[in-house]
């Protein structure tokens, strides 16, 4: 990446544009620029959830995924660039299945919902599949690696389990949903 930031307020994004890594400047409705703030705002997510009470290999792996979405927020703001890895992909595909694992298979749809930290996890959740759709349109409309793409997709479906996990940290559970059609015809 070019030069760190030494000044923050330099009054060059007034005219609705910003720079890159790469020192062109975009409108700040771009595709590109829509992508690096919804990544940014999982990030800064995922830094609230880190405030709660997490088992120790959860943080230690929320704190990784923090450093990744710093590479991928770099790897977008540079175009062509590659930053974010395929072993960083591999390595939410192991926490999966480690904490997959250890849950109860679902039977019914859950709320987002229990424990502060699973509420959390589940906002990280939301904002991993927006970030996902953004990178997606980017994708369309430029050359990206498939990496990016994929990150995104497996960290939601890793947030979705590790707030059933932080659900039950305390004897906790889900909070199902309570389906009045299902009621209805006697399936619940």
């Amino acid at each position: 990446m070019s030069n760190r930031l030494t000044q923050i307020a330099t009054r060059t994004g007034d005219n609705g544009t910003t720079g890159l890594g790469d020192n062109t400047r975009v409108s700040k409705d771009s595709l590109r620029v829509h992508a690096m703030g919804d990544v940014d705002e999982l990030n800064s997510n995922i830094g609230v959830l880190l405030c709660e009470e997490l088992p120790p290999d959860v943080r230690e792996l929320l704190v990784e995924v923090q450093h990744q979405l710093f590479n991928l927020g770099g790897e977008l703001s540079i175009p062509g660039f590659e930053l974010l890895k395929a072993e960083a992909v591999a390595t939410l595909d192991a926490a999966l299945d480690k904490h997959n694992a250890s849950l109860p298979r679902l039977a019914e749809f859950i709320l987002p919902a229990g424990s502060r930290a699973a509420a959390l996890a589940h906002v990280c959740r939301t904002v991993a599949r927006r970030a996902e759709r953004a990178v997606v349109a980017l994708g369309s409309a430029e050359a990206l690696k498939d990496a990016p793409r994929q990150y995104l997709n497996r960290l939601s479906d890793l947030m979705f389990v590790l707030a059933r996990v932080l659900n039950r940290m305390n004897g906790g559970d889900d909070v199902y949903w309570k389906s009045e059609k299902l009621a209805r015809t006697g399936s619940e």
